[in-house]
This record gives C-alpha cells, sequence and structure tokens, in this order.
C-alpha cells in the first residue's frame, strides 16, 4: 500500500524553486472556500492590489494567471501578438530563447538581438535593430535572465522600444521581489513574473501585468486569441471589479491564499528593505566563494544579487558535488544551462532563502565537499570572509 509522501526537508538554493516561508505553508492549509464565494473576491481584490505594489504599477489588468511562470510567457504572447506578427526578440540566455519559440509557434516572425550568455541586452544593438525593422510591433526581453544571472537596463530597453512604436513584453519572474522593479515608471507594456522565486511561494501561479496599451490592443484583435484559457478577454471577466463575476475557471483558491501571505510578508518588509536584503546576502556569499577561489561569471555591475552563477574549479564533477550536497547537506544548488552546461553552479539566495543562515551553510558546505574531492580551492577561510562581509555591511 502507498503511504503518505513526506519529502526529506531541503534547504532550496538553486535557481528555483526557493524556500517557503512557512507563514505561506500555514496560509495554504486553510479551509477551501468556492471561486466564486464573496470571501474569495475581496481576497482577489486584494492580490490584484499587493501585485500592484510588487510591480509598482497602476495598471488595471494586474493578476495572476492560474498556472507557473512559463504560462505567464504565454499569456504575454498569445494575446499581445497574431499570426504573421514581427516580433523583436533579445537573447541573452535560455530564457530569451524561449520567447523567441512562443513567437515561431504562434506564426509569428522572429528577429533576433543576440548577445552573449552572461552579459546584459546590449540596447545600442537593440535600436540598430529595430531602425531596420520599422514594422515591428513587440519588443520581448528578460530582465534577470536566470540561465545566467545576468540583469539587463529594463529602462532604458523599454524607452527603446517606445521610441519605435513596439510595446515591451518583459519576463520579471526572477526579478520580481530581489532587486527594483517599476513597470509604471519604467512604461513596460506586459510583464510576467512567477512565484517561486523571490515571492518565497510555492510555485504554480504566474502574476503578469498589462499597460492601459497592451489592453487596448489585446481587446481591438482582429483575430481571436489562440489560447481559451489564457484569453484576457475572457479572463479580465473573471478578474473584473465588483462582486459579479464572469465564471472562466475554477481558480487555484489554496494556491492564491500562499500568493497573498506572499505579498502580505514583501509589504510588510518594505520593497526596498527587500532589495537591500538580497544585496547583502549576495555580498557576503560573494565574499565566501571567491575566498573559496570560484570567480562569477557576470560582470560585477549587472551581476542579479538572487541568482549567483559561478565557475567550477578545474577537475570537478560538477553533478557529483550537487549530488553529494544533497545528499549529506540536503542542500539543493543548481546546475548551468544551455551553453553553461558542465561549466557553473547556480546559487540562489530567493526570498525567504536569502539570509545570513543559508549563506553561511552554503559557503561551509560547499568547501566540506571540495575538499573531499581535493579540489584545489582555499581551505580554512571562507567562513571569516562571510563574517566580515557582514560586519562592513552593518557598520
Amino acid at each position: 500500500m502507498v503511504s503518505s509522501f513526506n519529502p526529506t526537508p531541503r534547504t532550496l538554493m538553486g535557481p528555483g524553486p526557493s524556500d517557503v516561508n512557512p507563514r505561506i505553508l500555514s496560509a495554504l492549509a486553510r479551509p477551501t472556500i468556492g471561486h466564486l464565494d464573496p470571501e474569495f473576491i475581496r481576497l482577489m481584490d486584494e492580490v490584484k492590489s499587493l501585485l500592484q505594489f510588487a510591480f509598482q504599477t497602476k495598471n488595471e489588468l494586474t493578476i495572476p494567471v492560474s498556472a507557473p511562470g512559463s504560462a505567464g510567457m504565454e499569456t504575454c504572447f498569445v494575446n499581445l501578438m497574431s499570426p504573421g506578427d514581427k516580433v523583436v526578440v533579445c537573447v541573452n540566455g535560455v530564457f530569451g530563447t524561449r520567447m523567441a519559440d512562443n513567437v515561431r509557434r504562434l506564426g509569428g516572425q522572429v528577429i533576433l538581438v543576440e548577445d552573449e550568455w552572461g552579459t546584459p541586452v546590449s540596447p545600442e544593438k537593440l535600436r540598430a535593430t529595430l531602425e531596420e525593422n520599422t514594422d515591428a510591433g513587440l519588443v520581448a526581453f528578460v530582465h534577470a535572465e536566470t540561465s545566467t544571472g545576468v540583469r539587463s537596463d529594463a529602462k532604458a530597453l523599454c524607452a527603446i522600444a517606445r521610441e519605435f512604436d513596439c510595446l515591451s513584453i518583459v519576463d520579471c519572474v526572477t526579478s520580481l521581489g530581489g532587486i527594483e522593479v517599476k513597470l509604471d515608471d519604467w512604461g513596460v507594456d506586459a510583464a510576467y513574473s512567477g512565484t517561486q522565486k523571490c515571492l518565497s511561494c510555492v510555485p504554480g501561479l504566474s502574476p503578469i501585468s498589462l499597460s492601459e496599451a497592451a489592453v487596448a490592443r489585446v481587446q481591438s484583435r482582429k483575430s481571436p486569441v489562440s489560447s481559451w484559457f489564457l484569453d484576457l478577454n475572457l479572463v479580465m471577466g473573471y478578474w473584473g471589479e465588483g462582486q459579479t463575476r464572469a465564471y472562466h475557471h475554477t481558480a487555484p483558491v489554496n494556491a492564491l491564499y500562499g500568493l497573498h501571505e506572499s505579498l502580505v510578508i514583501l509589504e510588510e518588509e518594505g520593497l526596498e528593505k527587500s532589495w537591500e536584503r538580497h544585496q547583502d546576502n549576495h555580498l557576503a556569499l560573494r565574499a565566501g566563494l571567491e575566498a573559496l577561489g570560484l570567480e562569477f561569471i557576470v560582470a560585477e555591475d549587472y551581476r542579479l544579487p538572487q541568482l549567483n552563477t559561478v565557475t567550477i574549479p578545474d577537475g570537478v564533477d560538477e553533478a557529483s558535488v550537487r549530488k553529494q550536497l544533497l545528499n549529506h547537506y540536503n542542500l539543493e544548488i543548481g546546475p548551468g544551462l544551455g551553453v553553461l552546461a558542465g561549466k557553473v553552479w547556480r546559487i540562489g539566495l530567493m526570498g525567504y532563502a536569502s539570509n545570513p543562515r543559508n549563506v553561511l551553510f552554503c559557503v561551509n558546505a560547499l568547501e566540506s565537499v571540495l575538499s573531499g574531492c581535493n579540489a584545489h580551492i582555499n581551505k580554512g577561510v571562507a567562513t571569516e570572509a562571510v563574517q566580515k562581509a557582514y560586519s562592513q555591511g552593518s557598520s
């Protein structure tokens, strides 16, 4: 007979999901109510308001899609483009390539702006590409590229898109809650994120936000949205104003309890404080990893504090190290993806997992495992480097 499933508790310091705040786990266990219950509709309105705070926007269409971040991506593309549309997609990692794949699958024409993995999207390249493709209607890029740990200048890229009368689609999956995200200030037209990164919630929901201009494009489409489930013309009826809602689908009630709690926690801490916390813990982790002799692949000016991509010492089997960390320390870190597979580790410091205890735990566990592999590292200095970084940060 199959018994109840009880997973081994892990410390999640990979590229996501991140450790879930116990308050959120508790919220998930609250009594399930109907998805059209007046109490649940009140919660929906609060979620919308809290997401507007997190995204720093007044966009009315700011809601969670009832599916993971990849569905948020598809929601933006399937609603804002039609077959034959020309879309400029900036690619500097795995998740930019997924944007391009969405365009192709929807019958659009992809115009690529490519940059080396580990470097930000080039505003100059984007401008040059738009000058050569004045009939493009959309510009899409990843703000925080999870495959490399690099941040691109969203404000500059969106400004260039507007110059050429293009709407912008921005992937904020890893950035929301961890670094500055300001949709209205930057002029972002459509953004999507995920709950399992810096919001420290469970996977399964994708917050999105569309500007008035983006909503107008959705409402003025000449052809139906190819996905019934993701058609925002229909979904808006469910996530609209007031007690009267048009039934669209059965919302994941308890998952939305969790998202609501995660956003309450973010509001309690404050956005700026959250961004500062992620940066402070990154600097301490950086000090420890560099003391060991590991190197970051992303230049400091563009480095994500919540996703740290570091090189692997020569002669080390990176998969074996990750396996030992998981088996002996219950610690998860991530492998490289795409062209970086086998070359880097990705160490997350996201949301609830971004704290001094985890920084010290990760550095010490990594030193222990690497020492057992006879890797060429600097032993016995990492802990002191981390502690020094924290003392300097608090002085």
